[in-house]
């Protein structure tokens, strides 16, 4: 069982930067693979970034804008969101599996609260 606690959303202007920060609870983070999704009004949930020992794996839609990493000793996955459009602008949600990385909704079985990306234009 994990935890998972999303912070770092906020109100941002097109251009701007934020980081989003994920923190999991429990004592085998380093074996998940953990992705971050996001929900628009009105829309389903996509897939945002994704990390494993297999690599790092984006949508096309945040390719070379948006970085994930993170830091196994903090229990800390991050997302590095850069040249923020407003259709970025979303409910971003942390998740983490011990299956294999994936894109797919369906391949996580924890999920944090989410938290909100507002990027006005």
């Amino acid at each position: 069982q994990v935890q998972l606690v999303e912070s770092g959303g906020g109100l941002v202007q097109a251009g701007g930067s934020l980081r989003l920060s994920c923190v999991a609870s429990g004592r085998t983070f380093s074996s998940y693979a953990m992705g971050w999704f996001r929900q628009a009004p009105g829309k389903e949930r996509e897939f945002v970034a994704a990390i494993s020992w297999r690599g790092k794996y984006y949508a096309d839609s945040v390719k070379g804008r948006f970085t994930i990493s993170r830091d196994n000793a903090k229990m800390t996955v991050y997302l590095q969101m850069n040249s923020l459009k407003p259709e970025d602008t979303a409910v971003y949600y942390c998740a983490a599996t011990l299956g294999i990385v994936s894109q797919a909704i369906k391949g996580y079985d924890y999920w944090g609260q989410g938290t909100q990306v507002t990027v006005s234009s």
